[in-house]
C-alpha cells in the first residue's frame, strides 16, 4: 500500500478518470473517437487503437495532478507501455494519478432486479500482477435495475466478499454497485442500497479500506453520510448515461461526492482532431468535470 496515494485519494481535490472499457465495450467506445470496425481486423489491433487513444488522453497536458485524482485501467492496458514506462508507472511517475484497476468480468443475466458480476476467475492471480504493477486499487460493477431488495441484498454483499479478497491483497476495492438511472423505483433502490451498504461496512475490520462508485442519487447529498464512515477512502459518481453536461450539474449539488466519468469525460473528442483541437477539448471537459468535483 502507497501510504502518499493512500492520503491523496482520500484527503485531495480532483477526480478520477475511467478509462477502463474491455472487450464488449471497446468497439463503441472506438465508435465515438472516430474510428470505426472496419479499421481493425482482429482484437489485438482494436486494442492497439485503444491503447493509442487511452496514450492520447493520458498525455494531454491537462491531464495531470491539478485536476485528476487516479484513473481506472483495463487489465489489457495495465500490461501495455506509454513512453517505455509501464501505464500504471507513467500515471503515477509522470502525472502524479493513482492507478486503478478493472477486475470485473462482465454482467450475469437479470435476476431479482439486478445484474450480479460474473465470477471472476483468475482473480488472486491478476490481483498478484496488479501489486507487482504498482496498481493502488480496483473497480468491479454489478447492476441495480429494480428496488428488489432481495436482489439489492445480493449485489452489496457480493461487492464486499469480492472487495474484502481485493483488500487482503493489499488493494484498495471500488465497489460498483450502478443504480440504473432508468429505473422506475431508483429512489427506492438507493435506499436499500445504502442500508445494506451500512450494514456490510459495520461488520468489516477496523483495517478494511474500501471506496465506492455510485450512480449520481436521486436525493441530493444522499451519500454523504457513507463518506464519515472510518472504512471509506472516497466515494466517486458515474455519469450513468447522462451527458456531461447534465452529470457536472447533478454532481455540483452532492457536496464531497466526485466524478469518475467513463464516456461523458471522452465526450467531443475524436482520432480526426488536430492535437490542438483534442487537447482543447478535453482540457474543457477535465475542468468542468473538475469543478463539479469540488463542491
Amino acid at each position: 500500500m502507497n501510504e502518499e496515494q493512500l492520503r491523496r485519494m482520500h484527503e485531495d481535490q480532483g477526480f478520477i478518470a475511467a478509462l477502463d472499457q474491455s472487450g464488449g465495450s471497446t468497439p463503441k467506445a472506438l465508435q465515438q473517437y472516430g474510428i470505426q470496425e472496419n479499421a481493425y481486423s482482429n482484437e489485438e489491433g482494436m486494442y492497439d487503437l485503444v491503447h493509442a487513444m487511452r496514450t492520447r488522453i493520458i498525455k494531454s497536458p491537462d491531464f495531470n495532478s491539478d485536476f485528476i485524482l487516479g484513473a481506472i485501467l483495463f487489465e489489457n492496458t495495465m500490461h501495455r507501455s506509454i513512453d517505455g514506462k509501464l501505464t500504471a508507472d507513467y500515471l503515477w511517475e509522470e502525472k502524479g494519478i493513482i492507478p486503478f484497476l478493472k477486475v470485473d468480468k462482465g454482467l450475469a443475466d437479470l435476476e431479482n432486479g439486478v445484474q450480479l458480476m460474473k465470477p471472476i476467475s483468475g482473480l488472486d492471480d491478476l490481483l498478484k500482477q496488479a501489486v507487482a504493477k504498482n496498481i493502488f486499487g480496483t473497480k468491479m460493477r454489478s447492476v441495480i435495475k429494480n428496488a428488489n431488495s432481495e436482489g439489492i441484498a445480493a449485489a452489496i454483499k457480493q461487492q464486499f466478499e469480492v472487495g474484502k479478497q481485493i483488500a487482503a491483497a493489499g488493494l484498495i476495492p471500488i465497489l460498483e454497485p450502478e443504480v440504473d438511472i432508468h429505473s422506475p423505483d431508483r429512489s427506492e433502490s438507493e435506499k436499500l442500497l445504502k442500508q445494506e451498504v451500512k450494514k456490510h461496512l459495520a461488520a468489516l475490520d477496523t483495517k478494511t479500506k474500501v471506496m465506492f462508485k455510485f450512480s449520481i442519487p436521486v436525493e441530493d447529498d444522499f451519500y454523504r453520510d457513507l463518506m464519515d464512515d472510518p472504512h471509506v477512502v472516497r466515494i466517486v459518481a458515474l455519469s450513468g448515461g447522462y451527458s456531461q453536461a447534465e452529470a457536472n450539474e447533478k454532481l455540483l449539488k452532492n457536496h464531497g461526492l466526485i466524478a469518475s466519468f467513463s464516456r461523458a469525460l471522452a465526450e467531443g473528442l475524436s482520432a480526426q482532431q488536430t492535437d490542438a483541437q483534442f487537447n482543447a477539448t478535453l482540457s474543457a471537459s477535465i475542468k468542468a468535470i473538475y469543478s463539479a468535483s469540488i463542491t
